[in-house]
């Protein structure tokens, strides 16, 4: 099992770990920053760096699967080709320094943040996400047309607004009480531990709550210049909505 200790703190840019093994599919830590993809979210890249100060690049972050491709609680860190010899010097618990690629992480926050934003101004079911360091999209389960000068004026001032963002958990029992909070179609929240992570945006005013794994900023002024860049209708019931940085 890999402690995930980007779920508690986003901010965490590097940790120390051990190896649990190493091999050409990839670094297994005992605790890591490093954000397998997921809910829709890249997974983050970065570095390792052995005991002798060499450094070996992580290009991607998975998540641990069985043989019948089961995910598990373990999580997988994808080495850059090119490292075979560094990465055949690694042994299990050897102690490394797990840092990400905090630029690259950080955009990634952004714009996760700004997907919930977007799910407060278009109030449906998201059947499809996308968050990359240059662009987000939702799929919004809907027929009616969506404003792009609208949506972009409306991002706008939920960033200016400086929302807070807070994390918390929901019991399974509480979630089973409350499904429409689970705003996704095509992703259903992970289960098995009794308790399902939330995240919460607006304070006195509530902006947007749902279970996320993701990694978030704390404060929506954080997210900075977001604008919608394209509205696409994928099919008779859906509408794509693209974001990316404003120039």
């Amino acid at each position: 099992m890999t402690d995930d200790l980007f779920r508690s703190d986003a901010y965490l840019r590097e940790c120390r770990a051990h190896v649990v093994r190493a091999d050409e599919a990839g670094i297994v830590l005992d605790r890591t920053v490093f954000y397998p993809q997921g809910g829709g979210q890249a997974g983050d890249s970065g570095h390792l760096l052995v005991a002798d100060g060499r450094e070996l690049a992580i290009a991607d972050t998975r998540k641990g699967k069985d043989a019948e491709g089961r995910a598990t609680n373990e999580i997988v860190h994808l080495p850059a080709p090119g490292q075979s010899e560094l990465l055949g010097t690694l042994k299990p618990d050897d102690a490394v320094t797990a840092r990400i690629d905090w630029e690259r992480r950080h955009k990634l926050m952004r714009f996760h943040t700004a997907t919930h934003l977007l799910c407060h101004l278009v109030p449906q079911p998201v059947n499809g996400c996308s968050i990359t360091p240059e662009y987000a999209r939702l799929d919004f389960h809907m027929t009616d047309p969506l404003d792009k000068e609208a949506l972009t004026t409306g991002l706008a001032r939920l960033v200016a607004a400086g929302h807070p963002l807070a994390v918390s958990a929901i019991t399974d029992a509480e979630l089973d009480a409350n499904p429409a909070l689970v705003k996704s179609m095509s992703v259903q929240p992970p289960r098995g531990t009794g308790t399902v992570r939330t995240i919460r945006i607006g304070d006195a005013e509530q902006i947007d709550f749902q279970p996320c794994g993701g990694t978030h900023v704390a404060n929506t002024r954080e997210i900075g210049q977001v604008i919608v860049t394209k509205i696409e209708k994928k099919s008779a019931t859906t509408r794509r909505v693209v974001l990316g940085w404003a120039a």
